[in-house]
């Protein structure tokens, strides 16, 4: 037996202090999946693999998105529905200060942006293409400390330049008033965002034509968001090819179904070009 003040085979032991600090940080704070509840993980590889299925069309179920002008609603592409454990992370990440999640969707997000990059760079014509979030309210930033969505347009930037896109990340939106969209109807969200987002002053780039945006955002239900972003967009002269979000909320009493007809690849308008 070796003397006590030997070390044994197994190296010495992590040091008291960093143990009860563990411990202790874990009473505090316990640390669970936000998708499915499972302990000890931030999040479980079953929950993170649901992020990297197909990509959704999801602009079919976005009634704002709809036009009056003959243009073809704009595409969106999502990661996932917005239900069940997908739900739970993307609140987490959005609502409940889970800024480590930014580390389970950055890979799905460069993911799409590189499945996303052909059709994107068909629209875009040899432009760069600007990843614009979208904004949120002065009181959501306040609230969560940041702009949650500059970390996935980051990685949607970096998903497209792995693809031979040249692409940046730019904050060309913003809000001027209104509440969150959470918890209102269709009509309600329209209503709210009448004029209320626009474009920063020379955040967009002039010379060389119309810039080519792809619009960001974490969950598009009825599309009102996006809808605002796009006619903010146009107006300022820009191009908006399509749209990715994190996921889509399931229109209510029915499921996407294999029969589906696939819905165009990508955005262009009834005459020349891009709207």
């Amino acid at each position: 037996m070796p003397a006590p003040s030997e070390p044994t085979a197994r190296g010495p032991a992590p040091a008291p202090p960093v143990l009860w600090a563990r411990e202790l940080a874990r009473l505090v704070v316990p640390v669970s999946c936000p998708g499915c509840g499972r302990p000890d993980l931030p999040c479980c590889p079953a929950c993170a693999a649901l992020l990297h299925g197909p990509l959704l069309r999801a602009e079919a179920t976005a009634p704002r998105l709809d036009r009056l002008d003959g243009v073809a609603p704009l595409p969106v592409w999502a990661l996932a529905r917005y239900a069940d454990e997908v739900r739970g992370l993307v609140v987490a990440w959005k609502d409940h200060g889970r800024v480590d999640l930014d580390r389970v969707l950055a890979p799905a997000l460069e993911r799409a942006g590189g499945q996303v990059a052909g059709a994107v760079a068909d629209a875009a014509a040899g432009r760069t293409v600007l990843v614009v979030p979208a904004p949120s309210t002065a009181s959501s930033r306040r609230a969560r400390g940041r702009d949650h969505l500059a970390p996935p347009a980051r990685a949607v930037v970096r998903g497209l330049r792995g693809a031979g896109v040249a692409a940046r990340a730019v904050p060309a939106l913003r809000r001027l008033r209104g509440p969150d969209q959470v918890g209102l109807g269709a009509r309600a969200r329209g209503r709210n965002l009448a004029n209320a987002v626009v474009v920063r002053g020379r955040a967009l780039p002039t010379g060389g034509g119309p810039p080519a945006c792809l619009l960001l955002d974490d969950v598009v239900t009825t599309g009102a968001t996006l809808a605002a972003g796009e006619r903010a967009l146009e107006a300022a002269g820009a191009d908006v090819v399509a749209a990715l979000v994190v996921a889509a909320t399931p229109p209510p009493g029915r499921r996407r179904t294999g029969t589906d007809p696939p819905p165009p690849a990508v955005y262009r308008a009834s005459a020349d070009g891009l709207a």
